[in-house]
Order: structure tokens, then sequence, then C-alpha cells
């Protein structure tokens, strides 16, 4: 089967090959053909080692598909089901998932360190331990959340990573209130389901903060009240709060030096909620008078915040009442021939999300 493969860690570009084969079906697990992927940035942090990840590996771990096959002991999926593919599935017997905080469940994180492909040449693992820029993929059934019939399978795909991450990190992190002023630092995908989070909830002032154009612009059309490039924010902040700072910033990029800005850029008493995935080397420094005197909540988001199968459910229902648009995040559709111009729209802001068709 075909697959995008990247050989080691640090290069730009992927491979797609012909000769790679999905590998440890067996009791538990599902074959899952996928059908369509997001490109999130993750994907790019993982090729350059910002966020760790064996190679070689399939990047990808937004998609959907449909079942191929059930192993032994799997009783709540057949054959033809539609799925979302979870990268982060809840084992629901851990202390974190028996707190209510399955989002903080290690279980998924240790398929990552088994490889799910395999070439004449060795083991290949998939991203995050799913890999879906490839055209089947074999997963723990806990990864394989069915869909209804009605939900396409590009807007599924986008459900299993983004706009859960951006749509629960204002729902469920922030719980922002109705009436707030509310920042979001970097509109792709993610930053754009905050803003629509952040619209639910009541925001009477949302600013989108981004450096490419095209990216403020859709962030107005998505629910912003204003959109500028960061160079334009702390003017946004003098005009929207009167130079205090906003009720809640959210930080989309992954850097501490976007993290320090959006920490500034809260007021007093504020909330600065974390959802960007930034590099291990990569620190944010605080100093301890400012935090014990400025009392914000810095508040960082995994996975949305919140339990994941109920979150999926939420965004089903949402869209279908036609409160969040999804159809709109994807801006750009390839095929996986072209997954290469793919990552290139995404490193250059032109694209919200692309989806690739497997």
């Amino acid at each position: 089967m075909r697959a995008a493969v990247l050989r080691e860690i640090g290069q730009d570009k992927l491979e797609v090959l012909d000769d790679v084969e999905a590998v440890g079906f067996g009791p538990g697990k599902v074959r899952v053909r996928v059908r369509a992927a997001g490109l999130c940035h993750s994907d790019l942090s993982a090729m350059s080692g910002v966020l760790p990840q064996p190679a070689p590996f399939v990047p990808g771990h937004e998609g959907a598909g449909e079942i191929l096959e059930v192993g032994e002991n799997v009783t709540h999926l057949k054959a033809g089901d539609r799925v979302v593919l979870c990268w982060l599935p809840a084992c629901g017997a851990c202390s974190a998932c028996k707190r209510g905080q399955s989002e903080l469940c290690l279980a998924g994180f240790m398929n990552a360190g088994t490889p799910n492909f395999k070439r004449p040449d060795g083991d290949v693992f998939g991203f995050a331990g799913t890999g879906v820029f490839a055209e089947e993929v074999v997963v723990d059934a806990g990864c394989a959340v069915p869909i209804p019939d009605d939900v396409p399978f590009d807007i599924a795909a986008l459900i299993g990573c983004g706009v859960t991450t951006g749509l629960g990190a204002a729902l469920n992190t922030a719980d922002v209130e109705a009436g707030s002023s509310v920042a979001v630092i970097g509109c792709g995908g993610v930053g754009i389901s905050a803003i629509q989070g952040a619209r639910l909830k009541g925001a009477a002032e949302i600013v989108a903060v981004d450096p490419v154009a095209s990216r403020r612009e859709s962030a107005l059309r998505f629910g912003a009240t204003r959109a500028v490039a960061p160079d334009a924010l702390a003017d946004a902040k003098q005009q929207v709060t009167a130079g205090e700072g906003f009720d809640y910033v959210f930080e989309v990029v992954g850097r501490s030096a976007t993290a320090r800005t959006a920490y500034e850029n809260t007021r007093r008493g504020g909330t600065l909620v974390v959802v960007g995935a930034g590099a291990m080397d990569d620190f944010l420094q605080l100093n301890m008078f400012e935090l014990f005197f400025d009392e914000k909540r810095i508040l960082p988001s995994m996975y949305g915040g919140g339990d994941v199968l109920r979150s999926y459910e939420r965004i089903v229902a949402l869209w279908r009442a036609g409160r969040i648009d999804l159809e709109g995040l994807i801006t750009h559709r390839l095929p996986l021939a072209g997954i290469n111009e793919a990552l290139d729209q995404m490193r250059t802001g032109t694209a919200l999300r692309t989806c690739v068709e497997i």
C-alpha cells in the first residue's frame, strides 16, 4: 500500500512509497481504510524534532475512514463502520481516567513506541501511534471512534484533533465567560476553532492575532471581532481593554516567546490558556513576584481539556445545528501524492487546513 514516510528526523520532505504494510493486527485491534486526513502543525513539529517521535515514521494523526476488519474481542465495531481516528484514546482504568481527566491518560502514548508499519528494509512507526498519511492503518480498537453516516470523512478528520483541541480549549479549559474579552494568538485551524469556541460562549470581543493576512481575514469570518498582526496587538489591547489586558488569551503557537506575549496581554486576574505544543527545551520565563502579584491563571490545555468521546459528540451536534463551521476550515484539498505541497501550505500559513484525500 501507499504511505508518506519520513526517513529521518529533520528532513522537510516526505516520500510517498508503495511498499509499506500496516502491521500489528490481532486481538483488540482494527484495520482501517483511511479516507481523509488533515494536516496539523504537530506533524511538522514531529518531522523537525520539536516533538519526540521515533523514525522512520508515517506522519498524520488527524484522520477518518472505515473499518476493514476487526480483531478478536472487538465487539463495538464491525467492517464497514465509519470512524474518526483518535490519537489519544482513554483506557478508562488509570488514575487520570478515574478522576475524570481522560485527556491526561497515558495509554495512547504507549502506542507511539510500537511500529505499526513495515517496509522491506525494516520497521516504520506511525506518528502518535496512528500515522494516517497512509491508505491503511492498524490501531487499537479504542482509537477508532464510530461516527454517524451523515458526517463526511473530511469533517470527521478535523474532529480527530484540531477542532477538538481548539474548541475544547475555550469550552472546557477556559470556560470563557459571556461578555468577556478574548485574544487568540495563532490563527490556524486550532486557533480558528478556539475563536469559534469563544464566540459560542458569548465573548463580547475576540481579537485574532496572526502574521498572515489571509488567516486574519479568515478569523473575522469565523467570529473574531477584529484581527491584527502581532505588532498591532498592543494597540488592540488599548482599544479593547483600555490597556488593562484581556480576560482570556489563548496561545496557539507553542513557543515561549508567544506565551510570554500572551501572559503580558492577559489582565491581572485573567486567564492564559496554553494550547500550542512546544519543544521540551523551550522554557517560559516568569518571575516569582509577577506570578504572586498579578494572580493570572495559567491553564495548559491538552487535547481540548475534556473527555474526548464527549467532545466528539458535542462537535457533531454543534456542526449539525449550524453553530460551528467545519467545512470552512478546509481551504485546500490534495491527494496523497501532493503531501509535500500540503506541508508547504501549512508552513507558509496559506492553508487553515489542507484535506489529504487518500
